[in-house]
């Protein structure tokens, strides 16, 4: 651990960035996610202007999320037991593997070696691929940044850990949008490239993250400890549930390329600005409870900002004016994250250090790739219903499992930050 702030209050708002660790990984982040973000605005738009599916849309998201969620467990053992710096250069040399090959067959002049119809094939791979490094970047990253920061000071960690992906949620989507309507989607990939590797960089001013766990027993053993612990904790699980059920319904974000080009009618730069005021909406939020925190009642909280997120989803379906759909994705982001801060605080919290890796794993199969398997219900939904009708459906079951959640987890509402921190208090 840095010796760098070690007699910080807790209250210091700006703790987690006294030390060196802390701030090597949030650039990284920073950067990985502002590439991440940028590429799949431009790529679903893409896909969404060659084929004019919003199927096609949804199957963007079933290529990710099926490797994604497929091999999660197993990413979280590797990470256990892995070298973490070592790690996470692999998985971005592999990210930055897909993004060449889309950087390549979207140039147009590629069009006479490559035919029309496997472009969005090869896409897809592609994005399979990103979804087998997520698998094993989100544990490494939980890991590294339990270790990056003191125990006391997560909460503010987690504040600025979100924060800065949200920032990186705002000027990706908006950048790539901008650059991709000014100046193609060729220019749009070499920004790309250039931040993810940017992220490699940061990568290696890391520290070597040893193993802090020796594995003795065999994988299925080592893995179903991982999955024991987050089925035995109520809040966990709760949690979790929570999350990938309202964002399976609320997934409207992977129908914004048709609401840009069919419903509002304001093209890819629309689309980016979008997408950019979401996260617009995330981050000035986060940056709000990195001086009140949202801790004083999270699961009272947590549910409060559920409940206003599926209310956002409902009241943007319904809008047909493109700055009053930004007010509701502006409040939709803002409420997201207050949800995102109360449970990246609680899983940091209550998860041994042992363990990070698999729980971590166990949490992106159920938080993770929620996106990805939202963005397919919606696209289905879509097809099926109309987009309108999808969106306002999507929220209106957010609103039914917030009901649920309320229901089952009373108990749970009047808990403080002090209790929470003592295991006992939240196990089923």
């Amino acid at each position: 651990m840095s010796e760098e702030g070690d007699s910080l209050p807790i209250k210091d708002s700006f703790a987690a960035l006294r030390y060196k660790d802390f701030r090597s990984y949030l650039g990284m982040r920073f950067f990985f996610t502002f590439a991440y973000q940028m590429q799949a605005v431009i790529i679903g738009f893409y896909i969404y202007q060659l084929t004019k599916s919003a199927f096609a849309l949804g199957m963007v998201g079933l290529c990710e999320a099926i490797p994604a969620i497929g091999i999660a467990l197993y990413g979280g053992y590797v990470a256990d037991k892995s070298e973490k710096r070592k790690m996470l250069l692999i998985i971005s040399g592999l990210v930055m593997f897909a993004s060449l090959v889309m950087f390549f067959v979207t140039m147009k002049s590629m069009n006479v070696y490559i035919h029309k119809d496997w472009i969005v094939p090869i896409i897809y791979l592609m994005i399979f691929l990103n979804g087998l490094a997520r698998a094993f970047y989100g544990p490494a990253t939980f890991t590294i940044y339990a270790h990056s920061i003191p125990k006391e000071i997560y909460p503010n960690g987690s504040t600025w850990s979100s924060s800065s992906w949200q920032v990186a949620s705002i000027l990706g989507p908006a950048a790539g949008g901008l650059i991709y309507g000014f100046y193609g989607i060729t220019a749009a990939f070499s920004v790309i490239l250039f931040f993810l590797l940017l992220s490699i960089v940061l990568i290696y001013l890391l520290r070597s993250y040893p193993p802090v766990y020796i594995p003795k027993e065999s994988i299925w053993k080592s893995l179903s400890e991982g999955i024991d612990f987050v089925f035995k904790s109520k809040m966990l699980i709760w949690a979790m549930s929570l999350d990938l059920f309202s964002v399976f319904f609320g997934g409207a974000v992977a129908l914004l390329p048709v609401f840009a080009n069919d419903i509002l009618k304001v093209g890819s730069e629309g689309l980016g600005v979008m997408r950019a005021t979401s996260s617009l909406g995330a981050v000035l939020t986060m940056l709000a409870m990195a001086k009140f925190s949202p801790m004083g009642k999270p699961w009272r909280n947590l549910l409060i900002a559920v409940t206003g997120f599926g209310l956002s989803i409902i009241c943007f379906g319904l809008s047909r004016s493109f700055y009053l759909s930004l007010i509701f994705l502006f409040t939709e982001g803002a409420f997201d994250s207050v949800s995102v801060i109360i449970r990246g605080t609680i899983m940091q919290l209550l998860t041994p250090d042992h363990m990070r890796g698999r729980v971590s794993a166990v949490n992106s199969m159920f938080i993770g790739s929620s996106n990805e398997i939202g963005a397919f219900e919606s696209g289905t939904a879509a097809k099926l219903l109309g987009t309108v009708p999808s969106v306002i459906f999507g929220g209106s079951m957010t609103l039914v499992i917030v009901t649920v959640t309320y229901l089952k987890t009373k108990k749970l509402i009047p808990l403080s930050l002090n209790q929470i921190q003592t295991p006992n208090e939240v196990i089923a």
